[in-house]
């Protein structure tokens, strides 16, 4: 088993640049102090939730965070990850328009587009999914009609490239639909406008980048958020702060519909539980960042993203602003420069042509404070090698 698992190149022990939704950021000691303690490590579902009043303050705290990271009134307790996220934000705006039609921008990563696809068909419900945007000039807008429910836009795209989504939220509303955001990259938001602010209505977001490692693929933490008045048909759980008998603040769940709580054809949605730990995780280290630190991540990572477009020998694929991801064309399949670059102890990034097969020869490279300019000169230097 041991020579086994070293076949696997670990993210931390070489130059590694593989992102595509799933990111290697710096993890506070303080989040494995505080998350290992019995009291968080060992519970699960709280049963009898009242008396767990630390594991609710805990979720109390982590629905303002998110609410205010994402630009919203009102936030859940965590879902189960950004895609399952994405899908029940889908089935939420069927619930509230009524309508069965949900528009997916080409930008929308591949793997969320698959899972709100699977749910939509086995729910009867239609998907126009459009074709992959790498340039950022979809004509989504030109889809929307009287019968669609949502559009779905990521920000910023899987691509790496951000836009300003009001105009698409404008449209949506004048049609009666919903936009839904998706952000696979939340640390983005300490730069970057909020998706809130921008006129979207619900936003399901993955959170693995703040405080949780990649974990070869899981468990990861879901964010959730909308507007109040669209509270009573979010999935999941909230957690809600109020006064004892005796006048002493206390918190309860206010809103639990699930189907495990009221009868499931009342419910909004299936998911048993919410990601405490993760959330946890993820609370501790927005808490350590604030948002000037959460800021000055953000820039971190776009400087080197920059440096990397300067450094590394290769054209861009696409000519537009990136947050940190760079995506370059590569003169043989970008599959195969990835397996040479392995064989050079360096992981160069993720290559699209594996969920896109007009995009054969792009490279995504993702770039955050966990690399140093050294390690974007090696890149650059095993690049230019395995690319002759």
């Amino acid at each position: 088993l041991t020579a086994m698992a070293r076949k696997n190149m670990v993210a931390g022990e070489v130059p590694f640049f593989l992102g595509c939704g799933a990111y290697k950021h710096h993890i506070p000691a303080s989040v494995d102090h505080l998350i290992q303690r019995g009291e968080f490590l060992t519970a699960y579902t709280p049963y009898q939730p009242e008396i767990a009043q630390g594991t609710l303050q805990v979720l109390f705290e982590f629905q303002t965070q998110v609410a205010r990271l994402l630009g919203c009134e009102v936030a859940n307790a965590s879902m189960y990850d950004g895609s399952t996220g994405c899908a029940e934000a889908v089935l939420m705006a069927h619930r509230i328009t009524r309508r069965k039609k949900a528009v997916l921008s080409g930008g929308l990563h591949p793997h969320y587009r698959a899972v709100v696809e699977t749910l939509s068909h086995w729910g009867g419900d239609s998907v126009e999914a459009l074709e992959p945007d790498p340039a950022g000039t979809e004509d989504i807008i030109s889809r929307i009609d009287g019968e669609t429910s949502c559009v779905v836009v990521q920000y910023p795209s899987v691509y790496g490239t951000a836009r300003d989504l009001t105009a698409i939220a404008d449209a949506a509303h004048a049609k009666g639909a919903l936009l839904i955001v998706a952000v696979a990259e939340v640390v983005a938001l300490g730069l970057l406008k909020s998706p809130g602010e921008m006129g979207a209505d619900i936003v399901a977001a993955e959170g693995q980048s703040i405080g949780n490692g990649l974990n070869f693929g899981g468990p990861y933490v879901g964010l959730f958020a909308t507007r109040e008045k669209f509270v009573r048909q979010m999935p999941g759980r909230i957690a809600g702060e109020t006064v004892d008998a005796e006048g002493r603040r206390g918190y309860v769940l206010t809103l639990s519909t699930r189907e495990q709580h009221i009868r499931r054809e009342k419910a909004t949605s299936n998911i048993t539980t919410n990601q405490t730990l993760l959330a946890l995780g993820g609370l501790i280290t927005l808490c350590w960042l604030g948002p000037d630190g959460l800021r000055e991540l953000g820039e971190t990572c776009t400087a080197l993203t920059a440096y990397a477009k300067e450094r590394v020998g290769l054209p861009l694929a696409f000519d537009r602003p990136t947050f940190k991801e760079a995506a370059f064309r590569t003169p043989i399949p970008a599959r195969e420069v990835v397996t040479r670059a392995r064989g050079h102890g360096v992981h160069p990034g993720y290559a699209l042509g594996r969920d896109y097969p007009g995009l054969d020869d792009v490279l995504l490279v993702a770039l955050t404070e966990k690399r140093r300019p050294v390690d974007v000169d090696r890149l650059a230097d095993v690049l230019a090698e395995v690319c002759r």
